[in-house]
């Protein structure tokens, strides 16, 4: 990242700050606070699939401006974790081994995403299920691999990866909401981590969508936080 990028980003992060009254001090009084040695941030699915202007995935997103928003921000948060030294860990899924979705019994006569992703065609072209830039892996960041399921624990080394590197503090962005950030945030929860979503980095496709998820269920599972106040914790506890 350039001089030019690098202040853009920087006066963008300012702005999102503004915008929010939260405080750092105000969200460590709810309870939030990060430990950089017991955390790390889980970027789901910042794949093609969902980034590529013409992927199916993309479109399924109605409020373009929810989607726009969440990458930028989390553009921001990538380049602050990585200026940090911030555990970062990219679960995507990828099923180019498996171009006849045989992990789904090929999809016949199965119910919900069992059934839905072979009938798309998703998550087997090589091209699509790749990180674009700002989100290709750097060396040092964790790639998960087995995922099978919609929460991106589920039959992945996610949880050995976090468990072996005494991580209990888990931060989730990415596609969607209401769907593989739901399910990964219940099935953390019930494994015994802090989860925390970043809510303005994780658009569902309709914004009725989100506000019911930020309303009605996160609380039961975690807590959310928003960029602003993500990365206002991030620098606070790096200096």
């Amino acid at each position: 990242m350039n001089r030019r990028e690098h202040l853009k980003l920087t006066a963008a992060a300012a702005l999102a700050a503004s915008a929010f009254p939260m405080s750092a001090a105000h969200a460590r009084s709810n309870g939030i606070s990060i430990d950089h040695a017991r955390s790390a941030l889980i970027f789901i699915e910042f794949q093609n699939e969902w980034l590529a202007p013409d992927a199916p995935l993309n479109r399924l997103m109605e409020d373009r401006r929810q989607f726009d928003d969440a990458v930028r921000n989390a553009a921001l948060i990538v380049e602050a974790a990585r200026r940090t030294g911030f555990p970062v860990v990219h679960a995507g899924l990828s099923l180019v081994n498996d171009p006849g979705y045989a992990l789904f019994g090929g999809g016949k006569t199965q119910s919900g995403l069992r059934g839905a992703i072979p009938k798309a065609g998703t998550w087997r072209d090589p091209q699509r299920v790749a990180f674009p830039e700002p989100f290709t892996p750097r060396a040092g960041e964790f790639v998960i691999a087995g995922r099978s399921g919609a929460s991106v624990l589920t039959n992945s080394n996610l949880d050995a990866f976090l468990r072996n590197n005494r991580i209990d503090q888990i931060f989730l962005l990415g596609f969607a909401l209401h769907v593989c950030v739901e399910s990964t945030m219940r099935h953390a929860h019930d494994l015994g981590y802090d989860v925390t979503v970043i809510s303005d980095a994780a658009p569902a496709f309709t914004g009725e969508q989100r506000d019911h998820v930020l309303a009605h269920v996160i609380h039961h599972f975690g807590r959310d936080l928003t960029t602003a106040q993500l990365l206002q914790e991030i620098e606070r506890t790096h200096a």
